[in-house]
């Protein structure tokens, strides 16, 4: 039975993004290959030219309430939207951003720089460059350094995955209800609940829904790599959900 479009689409990009993480691309005298495989499997990510700001945009996506193409520009105090069946992958700055399906996001900052993100709904994942940041969901409040975060927004509670890095999180109508999470690869998974389960508002979650492969994506697109490697034995395989 032929694959679905879409198994099809993210098999090619996991290659991609293997091949460019492992040096098959690396050098002229591959630059040959590199063009036919391009050719043949799709495009190469990379850091994003000068003034574009989407790498990937797929069905219904919005900036500041208007339809959005590969070349909408994207600052640090829009709002982002992807619709049902939708998904945005964009740089502001040195931040990147995969915003999966029926997902808003609100950005605030100055000059290029995001300082604050409100995920209302939906989910995304992030790479930041150096710098404090806060991520505000329905019932978190999330302090950031230089950290690769994967956040899913609900009524009821907010999933957090610190992929790496140091994060603070916290409730948000209850700051003393906090847990610093300090991650090196996906380490301590977090729901931030609206009410207190057994007098807890932070409990531990599983690993889900997001994927190393896709932090590779997103990091090489403002040009960086996780400080973690595919091909490390320590590691095992790539995490999936």
């Amino acid at each position: 039975m032929p694959k679905p479009l879409e198994a099809i689409e993210e098999s090619r990009r996991a290659l991609l993004v293997w091949a460019l993480a492992s040096g098959v691309f690396a050098g002229t005298a591959m630059l040959a290959g590199r063009r036919a495989s391009a050719q043949v499997l799709g495009k190469v990510p990379k850091p994003l030219p000068p003034g574009q700001s989407f790498y990937e945009v797929r069905g219904a996506v919005k900036v500041n309430g208007q339809p959005a193409a590969r070349e909408t520009r994207v600052g640090p105090n829009d709002v982002v939207e992807t619709g049902k069946g939708a998904q945005a992958i964009f740089v502001v700055g040195t931040e990147a951003f995969l915003l999966r399906d029926q997902t808003r996001l609100e950005m605030k900052g100055s000059g290029i720089f995001v300082s604050q993100m409100r995920l209302l709904t939906g989910a995304m994942l992030s790479v930041f460059g150096k710098g404090n940041r806060t991520v505000v969901g329905p019932t978190s409040t999330i302090g950031i350094r230089g950290t690769g975060l994967y956040v899913e927004a609900q009524p009821d509670l907010t999933y957090v995955c610190t992929c790496y890095g140091t994060t603070d999180i916290a409730a948000a109508d209850d700051p003393k209800a906090a847990e610093q999470v300090v991650s090196v690869h996906h380490d301590a998974p977090r729901y931030v609940l609206a009410k207190p389960d057994k007098g807890r508002r932070i409990v531990p979650a599983p690993f889900k829904n997001h994927s190393d492969l896709e932090l590779m994506l997103v990091e090489s697109l403002v040009g960086r790599v996780p400080p973690f490697s595919l091909f490390d034995e320590a590691y095992g395989s790539p995490r999936r959900y």
